[in-house]
């Protein structure tokens, strides 16, 4: 029996998405953003890997970009998705992916300070046991505990903060704070929050006892909104197949229809997993992975040296696994969104992504949906497709 392994690299975009011009940065559209391409003009990329099963004919697919050093003749599957949902973040494209297109608008707290309104900030206090909160603003989530990690400090008061994404962040000191506070915190908000239509609640903790020194810590927990449908975890699971999530997969899609949970502090941990169950996963199981240092150390960042080295490192990854793999399996390696490095502001970017697979020889699939991804993963696996998308396989 088969397996599939369904890589998310989290933010790696390939631009040419329709409709850019609906979504923005800084007040300006995203029309034409291109986070593969345009770090591929800047400097080159050397990812073989990748690269060999077509990524470069997926970057010209997607938005007619020449990527320097991602040209050769596909010898994998190859093809560009393009999102329908009306949203470019985590939530949005990964459910989509898995079968289950966004059915509502998000909701997003206007940049506007205060940001939240005030029975948010209440039910924070409330919880926090804390007579205010700090920052209430659109913020960088590494800024932000710059400003105000002394006076929470000084104060007990949570950091909390947003962003253009349907998300409410609330940072803490891990050890003055408590994390366990802080999660049982973002925990007991989510609910208030998932009835707005709010996409995520992230406690982000941190360390240092003063400004230049403050690092976030790798303990961050997502408290996602359920998809409103079964998605092709539910569908594995349900069907009796192992299930494996690795990384924030599990927060991603509220811990339904996973059996087994890969966590780590760093992309490396992850990709450690990654290629263990290459070797080790179940016959006819699903492995759903993603690997979020791209979006969160170098996207929004605008780092583009730094995201062209965690592309090159991890086609390295990709390669360790498909040398793992069986005869018979297959690996889908795809994105959620795009944010490119060299782009206006420091929010995702609209873009098509990529999509590569290793296990069915050379197979130009063409422009698909994110949906067809998820639809195509169940098809191999003999499984029944989710509501929608259709396999390209």
């Amino acid at each position: 029996m088969s397996r599939a392994f369904l890589i998310v690299m989290d933010s790696v975009g390939i631009g040419g998405a329709p409709d850019a011009d609906r979504f923005f940065n800084e007040g300006l559209p995203d029309t034409g953003a291109n986070t593969v391409g345009h770090i591929a003009q800047a400097q080159g990329l050397a990812m073989p890997n990748l690269g060999r099963l077509g990524l470069g004919s997926a970057v010209r697919l997607a938005s007619g970009l020449d990527a320097p050093g991602l040209g050769g003749e596909p010898q994998g599957l190859w093809g560009a998705a393009t999102e329908v949902s009306n949203g470019k973040d985590t939530p949005s494209g990964h459910w989509e992916i898995a079968g289950v297109p966004v059915p509502w608008d998000w909701h997003y707290f206007p940049d506007t300070n205060p940001a939240f309104p005030p029975e948010v900030t209440a039910r924070i206090c409330e919880i926090a046991g804390t007579d205010g909160i700090l920052a209430n603003c659109h913020a960088s989530g590494t800024q932000v505990i710059e400003d105000f990690g002394a006076e929470h400090l000084r104060t007990g008061r949570p950091i909390c903060y947003t962003s253009v994404d349907s998300v409410l962040q609330i940072a803490a000191h891990e050890e003055a704070f408590g994390l366990d506070r802080l999660i049982a915190l973002c925990e007991g908000l989510a609910p208030m929050l998932h009835r707005m239509r709010l996409g995520r609640v992230i406690a982000r903790p941190f360390l240092g006892d003063a400004p230049g020194n403050f690092q976030r810590t790798p303990n961050r927990r997502d408290f996602a909104i359920a998809p409103p449908a079964r998605t092709i975890l539910d569908i594995a699971a349900g069907a009796g197949r192992a299930t494996h999530a690795i990384g924030k997969i599990g927060d991603i899609f509220s811990h339904r229809g996973i059996a087994h949970l890969h966590k780590g502090k760093s992309d490396a941990d992850l990709a450690r997993h990654l290629v263990r169950l290459g070797s080790e996963a179940e016959e006819g199981s699903l492995t759903f992975a993603n690997f979020v240092e791209f979006d969160t150390n170098y996207g929004h960042r605008r780092d583009v040296a730094g995201y062209a080295r965690q592309l090159e490192w991890f086609d390295g990854v990709a390669g360790q696994l498909i040398d793992v793999l069986r005869p018979g399996d297959l690996a889908i390696f795809t994105a959620d969104h795009g944010n490119d490095p060299t782009w206006r502001g420091t929010d995702h970017t609209r873009e098509r992504v990529p999509v590569l697979g290793h296990g069915v020889g050379p197979r130009a699939v063409g422009q698909v949906g994110f949906a067809d991804i998820g639809a195509s993963v169940m098809a191999h696996l003999g499984l029944p497709a989710p509501e929608h998308g259709r396999s390209f396989l």
